[in-house]
Order: C-alpha cells, then structure tokens, then sequence
C-alpha cells in the first residue's frame, strides 16, 4: 500500500526550515513538554516543535491534552479532527495564518456578480481544458457541465464492463439509494468533501461561500470536490465495482491511496489560491488583529487610541521590516501512527 500523502519520517523534523504543511495523528497520545507537541505510542515518541507545523490531522484512537491544544492554538497551528487517513472531516479550530486575507478576499469576490461568475467560470474553465468560457452564462455551463459527466459515466462503464443505469442519490442520506455502483460513487464523494473541507479550512479560507454552489455551509467544499471528482472518485468506484469491492470503506481506501500517488494536497491548495487570490493580491494579514477604520481602513489593535499624537496612523501603522507574517506551508507532511490497539485476550472479554 502507498504511503499517505503528508508521510515522511520524523527523523526529518530538524531539516524542516518552513512549517510543515501538515501532521497526521493516528492511535497516539499528543502531549506537551514546553514548546514542543510530544506525540506518544506504544511504537514511538515524537517531539514536534509547535511552531513548525500548519496544520496537525487528529485521527482515530487520538487523545490530546488541554495544555497540547493551547501550544497549538497559541502557535497559530490549526487543528482538524478527521477520519481514518485524513479523509473525512468532523471539526476544527483556528486556521495556522490567524489573519483573515483569503477570507476577506473569498467575501469580496463572492459578493459581487461579475467577480463571482469571473471565479465560477474559472472553476468550469480547469473541468475543459482548452476550451473557451469567457462568454458562458451560468446555464450553458451547468449544461456543459451534465453532458461532460454522462459522458464519462458510459466511458467509464465502456472501459470496465460495468452496467450503469444512471446516477441515484437522496439528498441528506447518500446511501439509501442506488445501487453498489451509486453507493460507491457517494462514499467516494464523502471522502473527497473531507479532504477538500481539511484543506479550505487549514488554509483560511470559508467552507460556505461558494461561487457555484450556495445556500449550504459546505458551499465552497462543493465547489472545489467538483474539480477533481472526474479524475479521481468517478473512476475509482468504477473499478472498485468491476473488482466486486462494494463497501463504503473500499471507496474510502481507495481514494486514499489514490491521494497518496498524487499528492492532491498540494494540489488543491495552489488551486484554491489560484481561483482566489488576483496577481498582486496579498492574502497574508499581520498576526496580531486590526480595528477598522471607515477612513484608513484599517488600523493595529492594542493602541490606545485617545492619545495624543501628531499622525496617529502612521505612528501606528509598522513598516514591512516588523510585520509579523505567518510561516508558509511546506511541502513535507508527517505521519505518526502508533501500532494497532490490541484485542482483549479472552479471560479479559469473559471477566466482566
């Protein structure tokens, strides 16, 4: 089996310049011992300075301290709390850039139609390379959009042999119907939303403002998992089907290591910044919060603002030599996984 796609040995750490763009933790105990994360197994230790990670994944069979969760907080570090792998997302905290810029720019942009439609073009635009959607409507390309995927609903069935009688999903409740092959298709999608929803957040960015989808506050996950179902979640589950694999955690395995070849990640960072982010733009904000102002903008916070100055905004304003900007995100992710729990010998089962 592939590694997962943030593996890499933790021996590394002391080479590591930028923050690691993510820790995955799975059957471990995370601790602290000073500035320092120690994460704790059966198998290992792993002491991981704080300020040198981005994002820290908390798995299956994970128990954290309050005291690690404050170093990570007070580190600017965010913390998802996500399925087997990575590949399901069930909550999280604060973002690592404790700035709003991408949030900000993502609100300007979907605010306002012709900037909006500018994005959601953009977002059709990577799903037909070559093709020109400057001048498309909305409609035209969510009817571009079906045609494309029926089309690769019969290749797909074509390539692997397998009988498909069309797509079949109930809103709220994927599994309930359809057949192997829709159930497959819908476990698939879950996955890729996880992924998708562990990256918009880890970067700062709003999981419900979408651009072509909306009223939903996972809008923005749609948005992004749409780019990339035909590629990965279409295909896979028809091979999983023309396999005889017809579980849930089939897909979700699958998708996994599909994700481990490919390093989709990274991939659907730069996308994400890409569609946002106008050449020029500077998304990163000072760590510290600012107040606004309806005539400067912006100001710092933590001034006293009724003392007397002779220019207030520019006493106050640092140059670029003191603002404080947030680590980028690195290209190396880390996996700690402490060995398999242990099943209760038999005495221990009948004793109770």
């Amino acid at each position: 089996m592939a590694d997962i796609w943030w593996k890499a040995d933790p021996h590394d750490l002391h080479r590591i310049v930028d923050r690691v763009s993510s820790v995955y933790v799975e059957r471990s105990h995370l601790d602290r011992d000073e500035n320092a994360v120690v994460i704790v197994n059966k198998r290992q230790t792993v002491r991981v300075p704080a300020a040198m990670i981005a994002v820290v994944l908390l798995g299956p069979g994970t128990r954290v301290t309050h005291g690690a969760i404050r170093l990570l907080a007070d580190s600017g570090t965010a913390v998802c709390w996500v399925g087997e792998q990575g590949v399901r997302m069930y909550a999280a905290g604060l973002g690592p850039a404790r700035g709003a810029g991408l949030l900000h720019r993502q609100a300007w942009l979907v605010t306002r139609p012709k900037e909006r439609l500018a994005v959601a073009r953009a977002m059709y635009g990577m799903r037909f390379p070559g093709e020109d959607v400057s001048t498309a409507t909305m409609q035209q390309l969510r009817g571009r959009e079906g045609t494309r995927i029926r089309r690769l609903y019969r290749e797909h069935a074509r390539r692997t042999g397998v009988s498909w009688d069309g797509r079949v999903y109930k809103a709220g409740d994927a599994f309930a119907a359809g057949d192997d092959l829709n159930r497959l298709l819908s476990a698939a999608n879950a996955a890729l939303y996880g992924i998708c929803h562990a990256v918009i957040v880890g970067i700062g960015a709003s999981p419900g403002l979408g651009f072509v989808h909306t009223g939903s506050a996972i809008s923005f996950v749609l948005d992004i998992a749409d780019l990339y179902k035909a590629e990965y979640t279409i295909p896979l589950a028809f091979d999983l089907m023309a396999k005889g694999l017809t579980e849930e955690r089939d897909a979700r395995l699958g998708l996994r290591d599909l994700v481990a070849g490919t390093k989709l990640l990274a991939r659907i960072v730069a996308d994400i910044k890409m569609l946002l982010a106008a050449e020029g733009t500077e998304t990163d904000t000072p760590a510290a919060g600012e107040l606004w102002d309806e005539r400067l903008g912006a100001v710092p916070s933590g001034v006293n603002w009724a003392d007397d100055r002779d220019s207030p905004a520019e006493a106050a304003f640092p140059g670029p030599e003191t603002a404080s900007r947030p680590a980028s995100m690195g290209d190396q992710h880390i996996a700690v996984i402490g060995p398999e729990f242990e099943e209760p010998d038999s005495d221990q089962r009948t004793s109770g």
